[in-house]
């Protein structure tokens, strides 16, 4: 019974299972739900509407081999899995998220979290403290590595103009991977001194509030150009700015993925003789942010930028950048 149950809750995503539970459907028409619902997983990003997707399957799927019912789950049963996938190798950030996922589901369900029990805190403060909570920080794609990677995209092909522009003007407007696809000409103001790029969402703005940023001309990297050279070249006048192009040249009316982006970066940076593995959609946001910090750019101004909400972040670049400048050591060491 408890894998027939498990196999049913597997078919259906988490996302679609909001529930019916906490609304009082008899005395509502089936309009009335579908509006609920769908405004209710709006409530989520998309992003994270997947991931919990993903991890939900997961970790139904773990409960059929044990013949264990996932909904409700009982602390114990959350515990056991978390733990077995410490063993696995996960990071704890990794397997915080999946406990997270499972507590949503139980949420929306009507039922209690078991990420609510104290059992399940523990082990995952255990997990946290045995396997570290290091970030793996990715190779900051600072001006000077930027300026290789351009160099390296061949100047008579699309695909290679395409990529110097993504290049540029990723690294110039210190964007998210998903703010950068996302862009549409729409979003573009070019005005005497450069741009102004409007991001419609971000993961600081999630109600689309919309956010705009500078992008100055230039004079080494020249973002604004490079970018003016691919929609030129593309013959883009409206729609997504960057868009997947074929093998054969023709560029798409399909929007460049997150994956399609990263893919373009990590090419760029084994073409240049860099390692690619240090490489990814993070890596222009960091590149930027470093390269403003080594200049003496203010944290002020770094923020106007990255859109960060807090300074926290900005002051860890400003910190390892400074890291030799007026060392508490430098008069006796």
């Amino acid at each position: 019974m408890a894998a027939e149950t498990a196999g049913s809750l597997a078919r259906t995503p988490a996302r679609r299972t909001l529930t019916l539970a906490h609304l009082d459907a008899d005395a509502l028409s089936a309009a009335d739900v579908a509006q609920v619902l769908h405004y209710a997983e709006a409530a989520a990003a998309a992003n994270t509407r997947v991931a919990y997707d993903v991890d939900w399957r997961a970790f139904v799927a773990w409960c059929a081999e044990r013949d264990a019912t996932p909904l409700p789950c009982p602390p114990g049963l959350l515990c056991a899995y978390l733990s077995s996938l410490a063993k696995t190798g996960l990071r704890p950030s990794t397997i915080g998220r999946r406990a997270s996922g499972i507590g949503h589901v139980h949420r929306q369900h009507g039922f209690e979290p078991p990420t609510n029990a104290e059992a399940v805190k523990a082990v995952l403060r255990g997990i946290r403290r045995a396997l570290g909570t290091a970030r793996q920080t990715k190779t900051p794609a600072t001006h000077d590595l930027i300026t290789a990677m351009m160099a390296a995209c061949p100047a008579d092909k699309l695909i290679g103009i395409r990529d110097r522009a993504l290049l540029a003007l990723g690294f110039a407007g210190a964007f998210r991977r998903s703010e950068l696809v996302a862009l549409d000409v729409a979003d573009l103001a070019e005005v005497a001194d450069g741009l102004r790029v409007t991001i419609r969402r971000s993961k600081t703005d999630q109600e689309g509030a919309g956010q705009e940023i500078a992008i100055p001309r230039g004079h080494h990297i020249r973002p604004v150009e490079t970018l003016q050279a691919w929609l030129a070249a593309a013959g883009i006048t409206a729609g997504p700015v960057f868009r997947q192009v074929t093998q054969t040249g023709r560029v798409s009316e399909v929007a460049l993925g997150d994956d399609g982006y990263v893919k373009a970066i990590k090419k760029r940076a084994r073409q240049a003789g860099l390692d690619p593995a240090g490489f990814s959609g993070h890596s222009m946001r960091a590149g930027f942010l470093t390269s403003a910090s080594e200049h003496g750019a203010s944290t002020f101004k770094m923020q106007e930028v990255s859109r960060h909400r807090s300074v926290d972040v900005l002051a860890g670049y400003v910190r390892r950048t400074d890291a030799f400048k007026g060392h508490a050591g430098r008069g006796f060491l």
